[in-house]
């Protein structure tokens, strides 16, 4: 599928100079002078190499075609994170560098979409927000205030975040997975 070089988002997977790319950041920049143009940073699927990149608006670019299906996580070796198919019980295997720091949100059983690019997975897409237990904070201050400040807490995914005063060990919290953020306490 092309599309304009001002249409591409975060998230896009485009096929430049003959690899695959995920778009990481990409920020639209009308210069006084000159034309408009988007400054876009890539990040390769296969390797961790970036690159910045610029596009103007009239540019033609290649978006891959990427289909998404359900995979339930299993569990990860030293390199990789083992995923299952439901309806068909196949398994595949993606390498944890390919996700970063997300890969600690993945929890045994659960449910996840895997991107794949011509049935080869280059990506996973993780529901908006999961739940996390509170394994380690410090103590409410008596007297501190909600609004004015936070304090770390580690998770049960051994994942930092910074929540308010009020969060206690043991408590369950609702992560944003797109920021990696504390959202609210649980039900």
């Amino acid at each position: 599928m092309k599309i304009n070089g001002n249409q591409i988002r975060i998230g896009n997977i485009l096929e430049h100079k003959g690899s695959l790319w995920v778009v990481t950041k990409a920020q639209a920049v009308k210069p006084g002078k000159g034309g408009a143009f988007n400054q876009v940073e890539l990040k390769s699927v296969i390797d961790t190499t970036k690159l910045n990149e610029r596009f103007r608006a009239d540019e033609i670019v290649e978006k891959a075609r990427i289909d998404t299906e359900d995979f339930q996580y299993l569990y990860s070796n030293d390199s990789e994170l083992i995923f299952m198919n439901n309806q068909t019980f196949e398994q595949i295997s993606l390498e944890q560098k390919l996700i970063e720091e997300k890969r600690l949100l993945l929890k045994e059983g659960m449910v996840v979409q895997i991107e794949l690019y011509e049935g080869k997975p280059v990506g996973v897409i993780f529901p908006e927000t999961v739940t996390l237990r509170v394994i380690d904070t410090e103590p409410a201050i008596k007297g501190q205030t909600a609004a004015s400040s936070s304090k770390p807490a580690i998770l049960e995914n051994d994942m930092r975040v910074m929540v308010p005063p009020f969060i206690n060990n043991g408590e369950e919290i609702i992560v944003d997975t797109n920021e990696l953020s504390y959202i609210k306490r649980a039900e």
